[in-house]
């Protein structure tokens, strides 16, 4: 037999077999905007407990550190009533990226702290997550819709805190939000359309 009839034909019986199994794809629903190429964010539907211990150390640490500082914060960054539930599935890791980017650009900021050892593998971990991240939004704001409505405000309030807010305050902010960020943001980006 030729070796592309016998492609053929295990790929008839691979599908033949999928099909009485019902592990056949089912039809999805179309989207605004097709999920990216290499966007493979399923391994981070939860993490590992060791690596949220290594977060929880962290931000204990930092926690004993604000004990010693006086600092007095007017805004809240992170909003309680802000969920990625609320913005489409295509603006979710677009929202979930300027989190992390500021996240990343704090705490790289802190490693040089009295923290550098407590932030050493939080920080691989969030370098890793945002890798894999980059892959799920476009490179160029042309290739999709402009951020419109919750996820403009979300990154524009972001933008804005970097400029107005003390170093010390974003510090605070982006500790406090970390395990809202590993738990709840990052899983929901994750799951896709199923974070409802």
């Amino acid at each position: 037999m030729a070796p592309g009839c016998t492609l053929v034909l295990v790929l008839m019986l691979l599908t033949a077999a999928l099909s009485r199994t019902g592990a056949a794809p089912a039809p999805s629903a179309p989207r605004a905007v097709p999920p990216a190429r290499g966007c493979h964010m399923a391994e981070f539907k939860s993490l590992s407990p060791q690596e949220l211990q290594a977060f929880k150390t962290a931000k204990d640490a930092f926690e004993d550190s604000l004990l010693q500082k006086d600092w007095n914060c007017s805004a809240r960054l992170f909003p309680r009533t802000r969920d990625l539930k609320h913005l489409q599935v295509w603006e979710r890791p677009v929202a979930l990226k300027a989190e992390l980017a500021l996240t990343l650009t704090v705490l790289e900021a802190m490693a040089n702290s009295s923290l550098d050892h407590s932030l050493e593998r939080p920080l691989l971990t969030l370098r890793h997550i945002h890798s894999k991240l980059q892959a799920c939004v476009p490179a160029q704001p042309t290739a999709s819709p402009r951020p419109r409505g919750r996820l403009h405000h979300w990154l524009h309030r972001l933008q804005e805190a970097q400029k107005k807010e003390s170093q010390d305050c974003l510090e605070a902010s982006v500790m406090l939000n970390l395990f809202r960020l590993l738990t709840q943001d990052l899983k929901c980006v994750a799951i896709g359309d199923q974070c409802v």
